[in-house]
């Protein structure tokens, strides 16, 4: 388990400690004299990643489908590698000029590519080497690598918020923070090295059946996947959120984060294990009822009481909410999936949605508050895209098989199932 969600959590670092150094970011490669103007071009440059996890989705997920899981997260670990590496050694603005912000790009293209082509066969062996009954807490364990990278990334934050000063943060603190992840990369390739294929012969792939209705299921699948990455990607930006808009300072800002990590740690596992026992449905609703109730009060207080037990207290409570409900929902989707095109239809699904919705929300976000002049504008961002989610998932069919024994895929299946 821990050599398939490796990989996952590393590009999740990644990512998270780009989003909240975006400020720093911004004035290295993209230096203005207009305010606010460097964390946009940086948030942009953040998202930019997002194009190309389709293509990644496609080429890596496709390729897990045909030659197997393990040569697939192979592929994509080592590619996660040469970004994780390589944007921070990129020099600034100041040393090389217009090429510093063309090769930052280049980078972020990279690592949504390896993303893109990371989260399908990954999640798909999850599923594949999980008895029946525990495919939610397996596969849980995806998102929840994911949450400690966040964990993770804050705790890196808060050291180094609090052992440097704001232009040591700006020159280098942040490449620090990003180079910290590529101490795990011996580590993961070696234990990818020795996993075991889950991906049955081509003639067993042959004789998998396609279930009915999965492609309606997909289409369902999608929309929730994209509104529950807005939700997610809005909470990794309240660090940037706490320290530019609230004007908090950054060692109290960057703890926002290690919140949000830590909740999901949490709730990732508690929801599959929840969703193993009671069905997906329920597990996906209920906690997003909750969160559509309790978004507005959050960031009403957030701008009435700016101080670091608001902020966090906030950050726990919509997190744990969002995360509870998220996770089960790549479960629900993996799950509808036949084997033969699992890898692939997952990644394509997952890339699309975080492609169009979570690339754009951190600079949608930045750019309502600054167009608007409201902090409460992403309360009103998530609330939209928790209330179509919800319409979405009453409408979304039981996949769990606590709840549909009868369709488990083999006699050893369905005896466990009656255990």
């Amino acid at each position: 388990m821990l050599a398939v969600v490796i990989g996952n959590g590393l590009e999740f670092y990644d990512f998270v400690t780009y989003a909240f150094f975006a400020a720093q970011i911004g004035r290295t490669f993209f230096p203005s004299e207009t305010p606010g103007a460097s964390l946009l071009a940086s948030l942009a440059t953040f998202g930019a990643g997002f194009l190309t996890r389709p293509l990644g989705a496609f080429v890596i997920g496709r390729y897990a489908d045909r030659a197997g899981r393990k040569p697939a997260m192979l592929l994509s670990f080592v590619l996660i590698g040469v970004g994780v590496v390589g944007l921070p050694l990129t020099p600034s603005y100041a040393a090389i000029g217009a090429a510093a912000p063309v090769i930052a790009i280049a980078f972020r293209l990279l690592q949504g590519f390896a993303l893109g082509g990371e989260v399908g066969p990954s999640t798909a062996f999850l599923m594949e080497a999980a008895p029946p009954l525990r495919r939610g807490l397996y596969v849980s364990l995806q998102a929840m690598s994911a949450d400690v990278a966040v964990l993770v990334a804050g705790l890196v934050g808060i050291g180094l918020a609090n052992a440097l000063d704001a232009r040591a943060l700006d020159a280098w603190g942040w490449r620090v923070a990003l180079l910290l992840g590529a101490v795990i990369l011996p580590v993961g390739l070696v234990l990818r090295r020795t996993l075991l294929e889950t991906l049955p012969s081509s003639q067993e792939r042959r004789s998998d059946p396609v279930r009915e209705g999965y492609v309606r299921f997909l289409w369902l699948g999608l929309i929730l996947l994209g509104t529950a990455t807005t939700t997610n990607y809005l909470l990794e930006y309240m660090t940037t959120y706490a320290s530019v808009t609230l004007r908090m300072p950054a060692h109290i800002a960057f703890g926002a984060t290690a919140v949000i990590g830590l909740s999901g740690v949490i709730c990732d596992p508690l929801g599959g294990w929840l969703s193993d026992r009671f069905g997906r449905k329920p597990i996906m609703i209920v906690p997003w009822l909750f969160l559509a109730l309790a978004v507005f009060p959050a960031f009403w207080m957030l701008d009435r009481v700016r101080s670091a037990p608001t902020l966090y207290v906030a950050c726990a409570v919509l997190a744990c909410m969002s995360t509870l409900s998220s996770g089960t929902i790549i479960v629900a989707v993996t799950e509808a999936l036949p084997q033969r095109v699992r890898a692939g239809g997952i990644a394509l699904i997952y890339a699309l949605a975080i492609s169009v919705f979570g690339g754009s929300t951190q600079f949608l976000v930045a750019w309502l508050i600054r167009a608007t002049g409201s902090v409460l504008a992403p309360a009103w961002y998530m609330f939209c895209g928790v209330v179509i989610g919800l319409f979405v998932l009453f409408r979304l069919p039981e996949t769990a098989p606590v709840k549909q024994a009868c369709t488990l895929d083999d006699p050893a299946d369905r005896s466990l199932s009656a255990r």
